[in-house]
């Protein structure tokens, strides 16, 4: 089958690759050997953090690299880590707090409100916008809007006051799971039945198994039960 070859540059060198692949893909294809960079593949785990430009257009473009198609004459560097100031402190110590995160992270109040971090982020987070929930002490807010960041430090990267947002965030999340979000009642229930021996019998029983029974009982599993 003939593939369309597009041409790429891959930290400088030319290269040229069938324009279906991936930026991870095309890394592959082209030759390269990836001990670093790489992780989960599936836009997860932040590993293959990538910038790039194209012809004809003047922005920097941030992305995944196992995400994103690659595209004619395109740029790229990969950057696998980008350093991060990151403090250390104990989580059992602290009560949940937003001047605790600023008491640790001060540089926060730096923040120029430019938003380049929301621009450069492969999720579409709204980097500013946690970041603003937090200085005015909303730390529920915060863990909320950054949810989804898989601390690529893209975020960082661009940063012209260079604060660490990402690792802020991962503090805040933190901190809203152990202090503030409400306990889970039947969470505490299902302790309880396994602390009592209630499913002993049941994961004997499925220790017992060969691999088949397990693969047979696992495809015919109720995935979602009906209440």
């Amino acid at each position: 089958m003939n593939e369309n070859l597009i041409d790429i540059y891959i930290m400088g060198e030319h290269h040229q690759v069938p324009d279906s692949l991936t930026i991870l893909q095309a890394l592959e294809y082209a030759g390269y050997r990836l001990t670093r960079g790489v992780g989960c593949r599936g836009g997860f785990c932040g590993a293959c953090a990538t910038v790039y430009r194209v012809n004809g257009d003047y922005h920097l473009k941030f992305a995944l690299a196992c995400q994103t198609r690659v595209e004619p004459n395109m740029q790229l560097a990969m950057i696998p880590f980008f350093p991060a100031h990151r403090p250390r402190y104990r989580l059992s110590e602290l009560k949940g707090t937003a001047q605790e995160v600023l008491d640790i992270y001060p540089e926060l109040l730096r923040c120029y409100g430019c938003n380049t971090c929301t621009k450069s982020c492969p999720q579409d987070i709204d980097v500013l916008g946690y970041v603003s929930a937090l200085l005015r002490g909303e730390i529920a807010l915060a863990a909320d809007i950054s949810f989804d960041c898989i601390m690529c430090g893209l975020c960082v990267s661009r940063c012209p006051a260079e604060l660490v947002k990402h690792h802020a965030a991962l503090l805040c999340r933190r901190l809203y799971g152990s202090r503030l979000a409400p306990r889970s009642t039947h969470l505490a229930q299902r302790i309880a039945e396994i602390r009592s021996g209630k499913f002993k019998a049941e994961l004997e029983q499925l220790k017992n198994m060969d691999r088949k029974q397990l693969q047979e009982l696992y495809a015919a599993r109720e995935v979602e039960p009906e209440e």
